[in-house]
């Protein structure tokens, strides 16, 4: 099998129903998880005027990038392209996708085409990063970037995410991993395996689910199929696809738990292994944590300096 290089994960994000929510669920990722904002996009009048649909701010956990998208601006029309898909992707647990970083755009995007990958690019930013639409990728949004976000300190000299690790009460070493609900295993292998290139690194159960882990290079995409027809994850399956939760890697899990029920959270899981806020709770987002290490995983840390080399189409 033809493997795709190890691609960094540049930010993972998701869409709110109106921008009136946004500043609480901001607020909420700086309060219990200490996000360091690298840049807030707002619409000003000059802003608007060159046509910005969306509001949003880049938040830093540790290496991982969060992004809350709203619809504003121009986006806020009922014909806004951009403002409808957002609108329509806000919901429970429905996540928009993944960036990862690629050195080479041109050679990244002959490298996904030449796999039958259908591959969109956004007016005026063909320089800048391609799209793979849900539908092509298990209800994963792909966006492959090339150059830097803006602000971003993980690219900045002196930047030590191992203060997440050492001096806030989460104890956040690093994202572990990314869930994908699936209707089945074989049909995960088929598209994150073979389409993608993704390599299948670990295979397991679960009480909830079966799961096959693949690897992208600093983080892990774990494709969950449930083994329950009737549980919330069998029914994300069917109805909303795509990414489910994500899953952080914290040096105490109990330490961790006993912070978190200090700020009022509810949770649900084993603090002893793995837990999780509720989604009510965690802005609409399933969010675990755990303390233990997985066999093969790649260790804590970004790749987001080294960007995928793409060379030929194979």
């Amino acid at each position: 099998m033809d493997h795709s290089p190890l691609l960094p994960l540049a930010h993972v994000s998701w869409a709110l129903a109106d921008n009136a929510l946004r500043p609480a669920c901001d607020a909420f990722f700086i309060d219990v998880f200490g996000a360091e904002t690298a840049y807030e996009m707002l619409v000003t009048p000059e802003a608007e005027a060159m046509g910005l649909d969306r509001e949003e701010r880049l938040m830093v956990v540790g290496d991982t990038m969060l992004i809350p998208i709203a619809a504003a601006g121009r986006g806020a029309a009922p014909d806004s392209p951009i403002g409808g898909m957002l609108r329509r992707s806000a919901a429970p647990d429905r996540w928009l996708g993944v960036s990862l970083r690629a050195a080479n755009l041109k050679d990244a995007a002959a490298w996904y085409a030449a796999r039958g990958f259908q591959l969109h690019f956004d007016p005026g930013m063909e320089d800048h990063y391609f799209l793979i639409s849900r539908k092509q990728a298990l209800g994963v949004r792909i966006e492959v970037m090339q150059g830097e976000l803006p602000n971003d300190p993980r690219l900045k000299p002196g930047w030590r995410p191992q203060r997440w690790r050492d001096e806030h009460p989460l104890g956040i070493e690093g994202l572990q991993s990314i869930g994908v609900s699936t209707a089945s295993l074989d049909e995960a292998r088929a598209v994150f395996g073979k389409r993608l290139g993704w390599p299948e690194i670990a295979a397991f159960a679960r009480a909830d689910a079966d799961c096959a882990a693949f690897l992208l290079g600093d983080t892990v995409i774990e494709a969950l199929a449930a083994r329950d027809d009737g549980s919330p994850l069998a029914r994300h399956a069917r109805e909303v696809q795509g990414i489910c939760c994500l899953t952080f890697k914290v040096r105490s899990a109990r330490a961790a738990a006993d912070y978190l029920r200090g700020k009022g959270l509810a949770l649900t899981g084993d603090p002893a292994s793995r837990f999780a806020i509720t989604g009510e709770q965690a802005q609409g987002r399933t969010i675990w944590f755990t303390e233990i290490e997985k066999e093969g995983y790649p260790a804590p840390g970004s790749l987001l300096c080294q960007p995928a080399v793409f060379a030929g189409t194979g």
